[in-house]
């Protein structure tokens, strides 16, 4: 898959198969429509091509709003979509001037003039251009102008993707991993760089790493222990991740995410590291004192060496 930042310089497509969206969480649902996008380039003996755009149109439409909370962030979708065969992902940068495009003019700069499609596949719901006036109707009211054809996503499909994206939300919100991770066909996953932390975990015997995750919108799990993987210099270990307002002990309003990784030692202070969730173990609890907090931490870790297969 060739990954494309930016609508300059693209390559002369052969027979462009083309489908557009934002794609955030890249689950069950969306997977059906990119293999649907390649099997129909193999049929035309021509590339398939998803277009999509960063940041999130919601996040440059309305910036005050701080309820959207991504998926899967533009770097994990890129990580997300290889494994399907696409041949080329393209990200176009999202503006407020490019919202601002009639869906006319969008239809024959951005789309016709940068791809040159033979097919756009495209659902019953999707708007662009100028007031989101652009349209499926739009689209094939100019197909034979520009000579391309539209296959529509069924509405029944494009229902189940947009409460696919709803309850994966839902479940992970709620702390329910099986389902989210079920419903997403891959386990869900955050990046974060490892930090200082108040070191009261090597006070306990558990050294945690405290964890700031890299971007601001990617959607964070209820509070809680679970059990996770993580993915260190392209090694697995398991560990035990909490998520809180520290209270456990100490009452803190700030949310830290930390975790415990079993049998590792080394220091990784501002390293990256990638957490890939397994399941709920249970909810933060505020214990009396510091001993309790370490039995139940041992009984976590127990847990996880049993749950977390590497």
């Amino acid at each position: 898959m060739q990954i494309h930042h930016g609508l300059h310089h693209l390559p002369k497509f052969r027979n462009a198969v083309l489908t557009i969206g934002t794609y955030d969480g890249v689950h069950f649902g969306h997977q059906q429509i990119i293999r649907r996008l390649h099997e129909l380039a193999q049929q035309t003996n021509g590339e398939s091509i998803l277009l999509t755009f960063d940041p999130h149109p919601r996040l440059v439409l309305n910036p005050k709003d701080d309820k959207l909370k991504l998926i899967s962030t533009i770097d994990e979708k890129e990580q997300l979509l290889e494994p399907f065969g696409l041949d080329h992902l393209v990200i176009a940068e999202f503006s407020k001037s490019f919202a601002s495009i009639d869906a006319e003019v969008y239809i024959e700069k951005i789309l016709v003039e940068n791809f040159h499609p033979k097919k756009i596949i495209i659902g019953y719901d999707h708007h662009f251009g100028k007031d989101r006036k652009g349209n499926i109707h739009l689209l094939r009211s100019l197909s034979e102008k520009f000579n391309y054809d539209v296959e529509e996503i069924p509405a029944q499909t494009i229902d189940e993707i947009s409460v696919s994206s709803t309850k994966v939300r839902s479940a992970l919100l709620d702390g329910d991993i099986l389902t989210a991770n079920q419903l997403l066909a891959y386990p869900f996953s955050i990046k974060g760089k490892v930090i200082h932390g108040d070191k009261i975990g090597r006070i306990l015997g558990f050294p945690t790493a405290n964890i700031e995750v890299s971007n601001i919108h990617k959607l964070i799990p209820a509070s809680g222990v679970y059990a996770v993987k993580i993915k260190i210099d392209g090694e697995y270990y398991k560990g035990a991740l909490s998520i809180g307002y520290r209270e456990t002990v100490f009452d803190n309003s700030k949310l830290t995410i930390e975790v415990f990784i079993l049998d590792f030692e080394k220091e990784l202070y501002d390293k990256e590291l990638d957490i890939i969730f397994v399941d709920y173990m249970r909810p933060q609890i505020k214990y009396e004192n510091w001993d309790l907090l370490k039995v139940q931490i041992e009984k976590d870790v127990e847990q996880v060496r049993n749950v977390v297969i590497i």
